[in-house]
């Protein structure tokens, strides 16, 4: 496929430029930041017509797109201000979806985050561990774009039956060097408490737009996106009694499994994590 990638020069967005390529598709980066040539278009999302002129055709680089990866957004609340970050977030998004939806780009997907599930927890989540199933709780006005970016898409796949949009739920992105960090986490287990010690590795990130790609069909769905494990050393039991000991636990926590499910991902997408922070302990 030739697929764009808005924010492909952004630390996930890098990583599924590459993975992509590997696999034989034609990506061209949609992004403010970059280096000409090998597929940098530069685009300002925030103008719509950029957006749908770029999607559309760039001279010698592209003459259409077949799917679209919409990374691109401020990337976590307390960058800019709140207003900021909702028209940035808010219209990068609509922009990019209904320019793809006016082309006939029926195959979307996007960076949602784990923050619409009530990051930071200072109200406790309803159980543990932690899934799609209960209704988004955003704590912040960046959760909030995401939830709305969420039901846009619902409404978008309405109007149009044929239209597939995967929102992925990416737990905090991680790359190999960021991991000489993590043996600190276990001093305090409420310093991670925030994202329920969860964390996604850029690769494992990359291989779940793959699958979401090739795998989802037409209509909405979401999915929460982390690690097979923890950030943490510390035995799950221990750190839920310590942080979290009046919530629900409605299954086996195992010893460091993830507190962010990824069964509806392993089991509808076939995501499987492969990297763990634990192989750079």
């Amino acid at each position: 496929m030739r697929i764009a990638v808005t924010g492909g020069s952004g630390k996930l967005g890098r990583t599924v430029v590459s993975t992509l390529r590997d696999e034989g598709h034609d990506v061209v980066n949609l992004d403010q930041h970059g280096e000409r040539g090998d597929g940098f278009v530069r685009v300002d999302l925030s103008d719509y017509g950029q957006v749908v002129d770029a999607l559309a055709g760039v001279n010698d680089q592209h003459d259409g797109i077949d799917a679209l990866v919409h990374l691109a957004a401020i990337p976590a609340p307390g960058l800019h201000s709140d207003v900021a970050t909702f028209h940035n977030n808010m219209n990068g998004t609509f922009h990019v979806f209904w320019a793809a939806h006016r082309l006939g780009i029926e195959r979307i997907v996007y960076a949602s985050r784990e923050t619409v599930l009530g990051l930071p927890f200072d109200v406790p989540p309803p159980y543990l561990p932690i899934d799609e199933e209960y209704a988004a709780r955003p704590e912040s006005v960046y959760s909030l774009v995401k939830h709305l970016e969420e039901q846009l898409a619902i409404e978008l796949v309405r109007w149009d039956p044929k239209l597939s949009i995967t929102a992925l739920r990416f737990s905090n992105v991680m790359d190999p060097e960021d991991y000489a960090a993590f043996p600190e986490f276990d001093e305090d287990a409420r310093a991670r408490k925030w994202n329920a010690w969860g964390y996604i590795d850029a690769r494992d990130g990359a291989q779940a737009v793959q699958r979401a790609l090739e795998t989802a069909g037409p209509g909405f769905d979401r999915f929460i996106i982390a690690a097979a494990d923890t950030v943490m050393t510390r035995p799950n039991a221990e750190l839920v009694a310590e942080v979290f000991p009046e919530v629900p636990i409605v299954r086996d926590l195992g010893e460091n499994d993830t507190l962010l499910s990824i069964d509806k991902a392993r089991r509808v997408l076939g995501f499987e994590p492969r990297h763990t922070w634990r192989d750079h302990a």
